[in-house]
């Protein structure tokens, strides 16, 4: 799973809210466990009566064997009252770039270009209403002021994931900080977000001048930092640390591979760590009990697609006609895509066979089964046959669409009796969600045809934007799973 793609993404995103300063060119440390992963860099310039302002992250994380290099990088432009006129990202991670491009009319139509894969794509639509980039963030944060107690919201938007996040924001009081040695009295701000899977709150610390010196991000059990530095300390080499083994949870028993063939579903007691609530979400194949407030029964079924269902879907379903739609990440309009499904569905007499012919495909199709794509399209693995269970996903769910069959892409976790030194564990993991027959039906690609077992454990679900992904580093590190049963 892309758990350090979307550390990557979420630590962007959240300096979003804290770098604000108005300064020429600042410099951040990226900080992990101790160890120097990567650095930020904020910087803005007025010019013409615009304001244009630049958020760069660049990190190099460890997965099992593999060091991948990620760059993330966004440009706001705006009137100097703060109104958006533009913006521009730059996602590059593990070989794969994408860029996106957008124009904010006067009317508050929006139209985005996304280059990437080879392909471009176009798409006008409303800008968040509301909604402030970096230079309007940066003017209410001065109108606020600093003074404790104080607390407000802004509805700030961000063009890598082409929408907008509200932020809770509140001032608390001066406390001294270290920097790198360097002991300096700073404003302490809390930023809640809602990350889809409960809140995420940041602890920044800011000077005067409003520029976050220091900022503690929670995640996957962990602290991340961002501490300003200079520019030759930020841009030195750092070190690559394995982060793969933070999407691991440890299973409370090891178990019978031959019994959970047989199984058609598993009972899970799960309780959170460090937290005072959970929260797990509910499908068709998974159904939540909360036993407390940090404590909740999952049960996951193994469901069978009901035969005879008829394909394209012709139904009338609202969620079932949007996962028919080609999305960036899931390009199931695309010639490659769409000759790829006819090959795979070919002979297949309804819905439920065409799956099982598609996740077989699939399993097939990707030869080279490794960590070291960044994050792909559906377009770029047909093309690549390279990538991971996220790979198999967008890949799946592309030809299911092209095929008719409404397909989502689904994360949580999953089972695996060993994996990079490690045994009896639970992972971060991708698959996808069928609708046959009224029922969303798990399809799991990685493992080949009926590939879906009872311990797919899911957290969130979307069209495969890494976005649909944060419950992953948002959730990991902070539950445990205290109990497994396995039901015949």
């Amino acid at each position: 799973m892309k758990s350090s793609l979307l550390l990557c993404v979420l630590i962007f995103l959240v300096c979003g809210f804290c770098f604000g300063g108005d300064g020429s060119e600042e410099y951040f440390a990226l900080i992990m466990d101790g160890n120097k992963i990567g650095y930020g860099i904020h910087s803005r310039t007025v010019e013409g009566g615009l304001v244009t302002t630049t958020e760069t992250v660049k990190m190099t994380i460890a997965r099992g064997s593999i060091a991948i290099s990620m760059t993330t990088s966004e440009t706001s432009i705006e009137t100097i009252k703060g109104r958006g006129v533009g913006f521009e990202t730059v996602q590059e991670m593990g070989g794969s770039v994408v860029r996106t491009k957008g124009k904010i009319d006067t009317n508050g139509k929006m139209l985005t270009t996304i280059y990437g894969g080879g392909s471009k794509q176009e798409r006008v639509s409303d800008f968040p209403k509301d909604a402030i980039m970096a230079e309007g963030l940066r003017l209410l944060e001065i109108r606020k002021g600093l003074k404790e107690g104080t607390k407000y919201s802004a509805n700030v938007f961000s063009g890598s994931l082409g929408n907008a996040l509200t932020a809770e924001i509140a001032i608390g009081p001066k406390v001294s900080v270290d920097l790198f040695g360097r002991v300096v009295e700073l404003t302490e701000v809390k930023t809640s977000m809602n990350m889809g899977m409960g809140d995420m709150v940041t602890t920044s610390y800011v000077d005067d001048d409003f520029v976050a010196l220091k900022t503690i991000i929670p995640m996957m059990g962990m602290n991340m930092e961002m501490v300003a530095c200079d520019r030759e300390f930020a841009m030195s080499k750092g070190d690559v640390v394995d982060f793969l083994n933070k999407a691991f949870l440890d299973s409370p028993v090891k178990i019978d591979l031959g019994k959970l063939d047989n199984a058609k579903a598993a009972v899970f007691t799960l309780s959170a760590v460090g937290r005072e609530e959970l929260a797990i979400p509910e499908g068709d194949y998974q159904k939540v009990k909360q036993l407390a407030a940090d404590k909740v029964e999952v049960t996951v079924t193994k469901l069978k697609a009901e035969d005879g269902v008829k394909f394209p879907y012709k139904g009338t379903d609202e969620e079932a006609l949007k996962s028919l739609e080609s999305t960036f990440y899931i390009e199931s309009d695309n010639e490659k895509i769409v000759a790829m499904s006819r090959k795979a569905v070919k002979g297949a007499k309804d819905a439920a066979q065409a799956v099982r012919q598609i996740e077989q495909f699939v399993a097939e199709y990707i030869t080279e089964k490794d960590l070291s794509v960044g994050y792909a399209t559906a377009v770029e693995v047909a093309r690549s046959r390279q990538g991971d269970c996220t790979e198999h996903a967008v890949l799946t769910a592309g030809l299911c669409r092209a095929a008719g069959i409404p397909a989502k892409v689904a994360c949580g976790i999953v089972y695996a009796d060993g994996f990079a030194g490690r045994e009896n564990i639970f992972g971060g993991h991708a698959w996808v969600e069928c609708y046959i027959a009224g029922k969303w039906v798990g399809v799991d690609a990685t493992q080949g045809e009926n590939g879906f077992d009872a311990t797919h454990i899911m957290l969130a679900t979307g069209n495969g934007d890494p976005a649909d992904f944060f419950s992953i580093v948002t959730m990991l590190g902070y539950f445990k799973i205290d109990k497994i049963e396995l039901v015949k």
